[in-house]
């Protein structure tokens, strides 16, 4: 899959340096995959879930951290649209971002 912006994630880093890890793995990860649909996505995390409207949300480092993301499988591109802690992420409508 291409993700668009990784700078996305070193910003989001540079002000929770805990997630690097976690976030740069799911970014590899992501990077390897070649996904068709939402049961491959779960294949390669089990804890993500479908919010509808294309995008889907992951879980990180343990469910400290959400990152939501509009992924469209036909054209192989995931795009980030927002990465925050579980408490910014409860207050978004996901729907909207």
């Amino acid at each position: 899959m291409r993700i668009v912006t990784h700078k996305t994630i070193v910003e989001f880093c540079k002000k929770h340096s805990d997630s690097t890890t976690a976030l740069e793995d799911w970014y590899t990860k992501t990077l390897e995959e070649n996904w068709s649909s939402f049961a491959d996505i779960k294949k390669t995390f089990n804890s993500v879930d479908s919010v509808g409207n294309k995008r889907f949300v992951f879980n990180i480092k343990g469910n400290n951290y959400r990152l939501v993301a509009i992924v469209l499988f036909s054209i192989k591109i995931v795009y980030i649209r927002f990465i925050g802690t579980h408490k910014e992420y409860d207050k978004t409508d996901c729907s909207n971002i």
